[in-house]
């Protein structure tokens, strides 16, 4: 664990059902919340386009959690198959259980959570709010693939931000009937001219302000319920 500038920065082995999984936390001093990650296929909590969010993000004053959604075994079978980053049921079992972990985690206990996901990962963490909603309050999505999460976009009703590239016309169709399914808050944000891994100079910013703002916005303090 290192502290730098009242930064707590700490790597965990977190249990989830019947596997363990790694994950970089880190906490800013008085965070006005805390946001997870669901990374997209073939990724790891190691991405840098997700590494690079998270860090505007802490300048921002949240709190981040980085995690791996595959064991290292899953990871070299899922680099053969390709099978476990499309299992969108176990992974977004995975996420909600990280949601619950982080909900507990001393350091991010009463911490407004918002989910962050990329790709495939988007999908898990849709399902992950829906079957989270008095632990998530907030989503983002990067160039993601929502209509991989099916039937629980109808119970999405945490406000929710879909962010793509304007050079990725299928996946701007996949978002915008998506957002059309959503019952809360949403919006889908075109990123001029970014295409689906906004490699371009200046989109991998954008994105970046445009998660900020809205977990910002819409992250709150949990209410403590004091027990008789």
């Amino acid at each position: 664990m290192n502290a730098d500038m009242n930064t707590v920065e700490e790597n965990r082995h977190i249990p989830v059902a019947d596997v363990i999984l790694e994950a970089d936390v880190v906490v800013p001093a008085q965070a006005r919340g805390v946001v997870l990650f669901a990374h997209g296929s073939g990724s790891s909590r190691h991405s840098p386009r997700n590494r690079h969010v998270a860090s505007v993000l802490r300048e921002a004053g949240l709190a981040t959690v980085l995690v791996d959604l595959l064991t290292p075994a899953e990871e070299q079978r899922d680099a053969w198959t390709a099978e476990l980053r499309f299992a969108i049921g176990m992974l977004a079992t995975r996420v909600a259980a990280l949601a619950d972990w982080v909900s507990a985690f001393s350091r991010t206990e009463g911490l407004g959570i918002g989910l962050f996901g990329a790709s495939t990962g988007a999908a898990a963490a849709l399902v992950a709010a829906a079957e989270r909603p008095e632990i998530v309050q907030a989503v983002v999505s990067r160039g993601g693939r929502p209509d991989l999460a099916g039937e629980y976009l109808h119970l999405v009703r945490q406000p929710t931000l879909l962010i793509v590239g304007e050079n990725d016309p299928a996946v701007i169709d996949l978002n915008r009937r998506a957002l059309r399914e959503l019952p809360g808050e949403g919006r889908l944000e075109i990123v001029p001219g970014a295409s689906h891994l906004f490699e371009e100079p200046g989109a991998l910013e954008q994105v970046s302000s445009l998660a900020r703002d809205w977990f910002l916005l819409h992250l709150r303090p949990v209410a403590h319920v004091v027990g008789s």
